[in-house]
């Protein structure tokens, strides 16, 4: 056994996975964490991303969908900064593949109201998508 995965979903799950801990080699590691974000979340956070990008002026400038989904990890998360050759700063260390149901429904409501501020229509986007 190398590696493993379960959900726990059940008791029958759970009495698995704590015999699999208990027959695992010393050094091994277990980790226990929250589901990550749905599909159905996935699918909706790359619209709203695009409605931003196309009808939004930042700034002086318009930005793409995966900058705005670093813009909005950086919102929901914090993050640090290392610098460039240049000068400037380079975010590092976010991914939104990472966040869990429950901070990705942040993430999303994060982005729901930056567009309700700045005069996005979300819906836009989502019915050229679905074109």
């Amino acid at each position: 056994m190398s590696r493993w995965q379960i959900t726990i979903s059940s008791e029958a799950a759970r009495k698995r996975a704590c015999e699999w801990v208990s027959k695992a080699p010393d050094g091994y590691r277990i980790t226990v964490q929250s589901v990550q974000r749905t599909k159905k979340q996935n699918d909706r956070q790359w619209p709203m991303l695009s409605a931003i990008s196309t009808q939004l002026v930042w700034h002086g400038r318009r930005y793409t969908p995966e900058q705005w989904r670093d813009y909005f990890m950086h919102q929901l998360n914090g993050g640090a900064f290392m610098p460039d050759e240049d000068g400037g700063m380079i975010p590092i260390g976010r991914s939104s593949s990472n966040l869990d149901k429950e901070e990705h429904s942040l993430f999303q409501d994060l982005i729901e109201a930056f567009a309700e501020r700045h005069g996005v229509d979300l819906m836009q986007q989502n019915e050229r998508s679905a074109a």
